[in-house]
């Protein structure tokens, strides 16, 4: 069946960096966008980045430009997100996830990890 798992999650200072990764099986990874999403205590889950199936084209959310960049290796059926200069409002559970084409929509994307918890203490 397919899964989708995330990692690298963790507790990070202010200022610092994570990476996220998260490994797809059981679905043809290069025929996919793929996204990733956050959700913070009390609130909805939310639009982070996104990356075309070719790596090609990507989108942010306003609140990430120029700190987070997604990638892709698809030989490794893998989606990365590196988060720099991190701050307190970016706790949250990170969730990627996989849609037909580029989007910023959640419901357009039909498989989702299970999510990793960054907490970022200021």
């Amino acid at each position: 069946q397919v899964q989708l798992v995330e990692s690298g999650g963790g507790l990070v200072q202010a200022g610092g960096s994570l990476r996220l990764s998260c490994a797809a099986s059981g679905m043809p990874f290069s025929s996919y966008a793929m996204g990733w999403f956050r959700q913070a205590p009390g609130k909805e889950r939310a639009f982070v980045a996104a990356i075309t199936w070719t790596g090609s084209s990507t989108d942010y959310v306003d609140s990430v430009k120029g700190r987070f960049t997604i990638s892709r290796d698809n030989a490794k059926k893998t989606v990365y997100l590196q988060m720099n200069s991190l701050k307190p409002e970016d706790t949250a559970v990170y969730y990627c996830a996989a849609a037909m084409h580029l989007t910023t929509m959640n419901n357009e994307y039909f498989y989702w990890g299970q999510g990793t918890q960054v907490t970022v203490s200021s």
